[in-house]
């Protein structure tokens, strides 16, 4: 229970980070923007690509069916999700440390427009928070596993369910992150970099883990699929 308390702590503060490191805020060190070493474009860009493939490797193999199988023989399950949030965790870590900015600027906005994108970019980080507490927050981030070995309770099997925002897209917390990527009053090419680099991964994602639920749900998940779009309402459906 303490280890993974400890992982969702370390997973939190990493989030928060990632909001700033984004969005280019000043009362952090390193931004997508800001205070990392210097290169020359194409290796920055080489770098910064790495670095996200990275990320999606760790965050798409590690959530594989059969990688679990595998990893659940060294790892007890009550705790493999908790690893899989360090996990994913670290290599953000590592992302913020490694990233090398890009100048340039693609554009630049202020007054109206700037608060427009200002707010876009906060309700994508709103979408993100609350698409997990729709689903399952807490057993997201591998706390309710360990809860219920700590209590030495059950978990109840898995139930196919479409509350709120899951009724009008299928996967809204991919869509919020997708939202607060682009929403920059200044978009630089190395945000844009960051931004188009993990929109890739996210339709990787979003494909892979589709098959999962498939596999899961069975004819109820590709009945969802036909009638609610991919990450629009209305597009994406098949």
């Amino acid at each position: 229970m303490a280890f993974a308390m400890l992982a969702y702590a370390i997973f939190f503060a990493t989030f928060l980070y990632l909001i700033a490191f984004v969005g280019n805020l000043p009362w952090v060190p390193v931004t997508v923007d800001r205070g990392g070493a210097a290169s020359p474009i194409g290796v920055a860009v080489a770098i910064d690509l790495a670095l996200i493939a990275l990320f999606g490797i760790q965050h798409s193999g590690m959530a594989r069916r059969a990688f679990k199988s595998w990893w659940t023989r060294f790892v007890p399950e009550h705790v493999e999700r908790s690893f899989y949030v360090l996990a994913a965790s670290g290599v953000l870590i590592v992302l913020f440390a490694l990233w090398r900015p890009i100048d340039g600027v693609i554009w630049a906005t202020d007054g109206a427009g700037a608060a427009v994108l200002w707010a876009l970019f906060g309700l994508g980080w709103a979408i993100v928070l609350l698409s997990t507490f729709l689903i399952n927050h807490f057993e997201l981030f591998g706390l309710q596993q360990a809860w219920f070995h700590f209590r030495d309770r059950q978990a109840a099997d898995p139930t196919f369910r479409t509350p709120f925002l899951y009724r009008l897209v299928r996967h809204p917390l991919y869509l919020g992150f997708c939202i607060s990527f682009f929403a920059a009053p200044t978009m630089t090419v190395g945000r844009l970099v960051f931004a188009v680099g993990m929109t890739a991964w996210i339709l990787i994602a979003i494909g892979l883990e589709e098959k999962d639920l498939i596999a899961m749900f069975g004819d109820r998940y590709r009945e969802y699929r036909r009638q609610v779009g991919m990450l629009l309402p209305m597009l994406g459906r098949g």
